[in-house]
């Protein structure tokens, strides 16, 4: 056993020494080694075991502590703050729980019992979720081997002194805290439940220290890829590991021209014809000009290259070619923003003459007759006497001919509500229909059935349903 320690002790030292990067894709392994104690009380169980967690820390009447290095393990990081630990220990077992009454014995003792395990665990690590470098936190769940040699409280009756095993199931809460960049100070407490009778549900507790080791250098320029700004391309150490392939001082992930020599006001690029403008940007490279053109001329300075300005003399706007804007009908509406350039128009109304709306008061007058209008019970056809109102109807649309409306038909609550829904747009459409027969332009109207979803009073009275069964004509904006 103490050749076993001065062992690991100096492999904590090589790799302590060797490589100080976390354990991540780069630095995936980790070795662990210190003690462990196991603890049969606090699990639920019957005397002489007790409730969870009960007395869960009674370190000296509960915890079977062997003060050597008696646990180590090897994890390897998975990916997404994953890791996959395998564990072994040894242990003595000299206490079981205790017994309660009138004889009670707060530590009941049993031979030394040897105690062996082999787990496997995978754990979650949450020093990435609470960003931090020095504690890690960790939950697992994985299962394993466990042998207790046979005693009185754990026994398969075969007598003798038998090493009992049975497998377990294995939940554990862990911590690390970082005392270097490689090298932690762990412990953790494991839940194993036992799927044997002969082998009772116990804790086992751990503490001692961590190691992490494996960095890669995957294109083999001497630079670890932690540190590695280009960890698949072979580089320089001046640039962290990333290339300079034209030798100007500058890498080139930041070089405009990276395979060929330049300046470092120009990024690494060559300016020919001295204007500032690197000649790879410059679209006149043989003329001098203006960094804000690209190394090209502007004669009337507008902003435009002489080359793409249709009026190169005269400044105008880049949307009309480098020419400035016409107003055709002088009324003061340019002609890229007049909707009638043929015809003096208002500012207002887009340079076109202002239209006409019918007024509220005409509004009011269009619905009073619209209310007028009766249809067939439970139909879309009209009654006689509606012909007269929708004539009238007419006949107001007309006086606008620039304005246009919206038809819509409302219903009752009698009846399903899908039907009432195709019931108002019938009608909806039947009154549009028959204005535009009757010379109202069918471009200027539409129509909508909202059934009984807006009643303008309560469908609970013969009237309120009646007053319900309506159509309305609104102005469309």
């Amino acid at each position: 056993m103490k050749n076993l320690s001065r062992l690991l002790f100096t492999l904590v030292l090589v790799v302590s020494f060797s490589n100080v990067n976390a354990q991540d894709q780069d630095n995936p392994w980790a070795i662990s080694f210190g003690m462990n104690a196991v603890d049969f009380y606090p699990v639920g169980e019957d005397a002489p075991q007790g409730d969870f967690f009960d007395e869960f820390a009674n370190v000296k009447d509960h915890w079977n502590i062997l003060p050597s290095l008696s646990t180590v393990s090897i994890s390897k990081f998975m990916g997404n703050n994953f890791s996959l630990q395998a564990r072994g220990s040894i242990n003595k077992i000299e206490k079981y729980g205790q017994t309660t009454g009138i004889n009670a014995n707060p530590s009941v003792r049993v031979g030394d019992l040897n105690y062996y395990a082999l787990d496997a665990n995978v754990r979650y690590h949450f020093a990435d979720l609470i960003k931090s470098k020095k504690l890690d936190p960790t939950v697992g769940i994985g299962g394993g081997y466990t042998w207790v040699e046979e005693g009185l409280y754990n026994t398969n009756g075969a007598g003798g002194n038998n090493n009992l095993g049975a497998g377990t199931l294995n939940g554990s809460l862990g911590l690390t805290y970082w005392l270097t960049d490689n090298v932690g100070f762990s412990i953790e407490s494991k839940f194993k439940n036992s799927f044997e009778d002969y082998v009772d549900t116990h804790f086992q507790h751990t503490a001692g220290f961590t190691v992490r080791f494996g960095g890669a250098d995957t294109d083999g320029d001497g630079i670890f890829d932690k540190y590695d700004a280009c960890p698949e391309v072979a580089g320089l150490e001046a640039f962290n590991g990333c290339p300079d392939t034209d030798g100007d001082g500058i890498e080139d992930s930041k070089d405009a021209c990276p395979n060929e020599a330049g300046l470092a006001e120009f990024n690494g690029c060559p300016d020919t014809d001295g204007d500032g403008v690197v000649d790879g940007s410059d679209d006149c490279p043989t003329v001098k000009g203006l960094k804000a053109l690209n190394g090209c001329p502007d004669s009337d300075g507008d902003g435009i290259t002489d080359a793409k300005d249709n009026c190169p003399n005269e400044a105008g706007p880049a949307e009309n070619k480098g020419c400035p804007w016409t107003d055709k009908d002088g009324d003061g509406v340019l002609d890229k923003d007049d909707q009638c350039v043929d015809v003096a128009g208002t500012v207002a109304n887009n340079g076109c003459p202002e239209i006409v709306q019918p007024t509220q008061a005409v509004m009011e007058t269009l619905n009073s007759y619209a209310k007028t209008i009766l249809f067939a019970t439970g139909k879309s056809t009209f009654k006689d006497q509606t012909v007269t109102v929708l004539n009238n109807i007419a006949a107001i649309l007309k006086d606008y001919p620039k304005s246009n409306f919206t038809i819509e038909g409302h219903t009752d609550s009698v009846g399903s509500k899908a039907t009432n829904q195709k019931l108002s747009e019938k009608r909806a459409k039947a009154v549009m229909n028959y204005l535009s027969e009757n010379g109202i332009s069918s471009s200027r109207l539409n129509a909508y059935g909202f059934g009984e979803d807006f009643p303008m009073y309560p469908n609970t009275t013969k009237d309120g349903r009646a007053s319900n069964r309506r159509v309305e004509v609104k102005l469309k904006k």
